[in-house]
């Protein structure tokens, strides 16, 4: 493609045609970095199919293209990811959010939203998405968010600061081991839950993102464990516990709370009908 006299529409036109083979989103990849560039919205684009664009914008469109092409995450590339409608930095230190973690976000609100106050905690917050997500919707409740990774602390406080939810207190944490012995009404945490030996690591997006962050030891079910265990002491006495895993671990993830004896463990399934998050309240009694 010539980098001089090219309109936006010759732009996307190419970004979509190089990007057919990788990506079942070309033409929106496209558009997301070519606006990134411009540092214009979509409608932008969509209104002005015809402006020229200038020699170095193509030129830099070319060299993000290019790294969409090899397949890094559109978001690492433009280094912001929405979640729950929130604009969230992200940065190879961290997950990107997804939306099937929004479930989570739901399914917490639903059982708890009418409390006007509730302490929570969110183990490994990576972006701060889950915990700043419910901040948003509950500015009255106590929320504490946990890293053991220093970076994604610090970009989480950054979004929280950038999304003026600084009541959420993040801090560096190895799960429990700088929590204290507050109690918690509610305890949700998107943990590592991938084995190390499988093939998915090696395919998409997650081939950019911190291993630290997806797999985990006893077929991907070790940190899992180690939550529901150590939780227990933790949690009020009608708290609950939230977790999202592999899609084809509900059922362990189930029997992994009941035999640690908590109530009623439920699953709920993500947007294509994969059992995704499951939930528990504490024994009472």
């Amino acid at each position: 493609m010539p980098v001089e006299n090219t309109t936006i529409a010759e732009c996307i036109a190419h970004g979509q045609e190089q990007l057919a083979s990788g990506s079942d989103s070309a033409k929106l990849d496209a558009q997301i970095l070519l606006g990134f560039v411009l540092d214009k919205e979509r409608t932008y684009l969509l209104t002005w199919p015809e402006q020229e664009l200038t020699k170095q914008t193509v030129e830099e469109f070319l060299t993000l293209l290019q790294r969409r092409i090899v397949g890094e995450p559109i978001a690492y590339i433009v280094g912001v990811q929405e979640f729950w409608s929130l604009p969230f930095r992200v940065s190879p230190a961290t997950l990107i959010p997804r939306p099937d973690t929004e479930i989570l976000v739901e399914l917490v609100l639903e059982h708890f939203g009418e409390q006007d106050t509730l302490h929570c905690l969110d183990l490994g917050t990576g972006t701060g998405a889950i915990a700043l997500a419910l901040a948003s919707e509950q500015p009255n409740w106590q929320i504490d968010a946990i890293d053991f990774n220093i970076d994604a602390v610090k970009l989480a406080q950054q979004n929280a600061k950038a999304l003026q939810l600084t009541q959420v207190n993040i801090f560096h944490s190895d799960w429990f081991s700088a929590v204290n012995h507050c109690k918690f009404d509610v305890i949700v945490s998107n943990p590592p839950y991938i084995d190390a030996l499988d093939e998915n690591l090696s395919q998409g997006d997650v081939r950019f993102e911190p291993d630290s962050a997806l797999v985990a030891d006893e077929n991907g079910l070790g940190d899992i464990k180690h939550i529901a265990q150590q939780a227990k002491n933790y949690l009020t006495s009608q708290g609950a516990l939230f977790f999202e895993h592999g899609f084809e671990q509900g059922e362990a993830v189930r029997n992994i709370l009941t035999d640690l004896g908590y109530d009623n463990a439920e699953t709920v399934r993500d947007f294509n009908g994969h059992e995704r998050i499951t939930w528990a309240k504490v024994q009472v009694g």
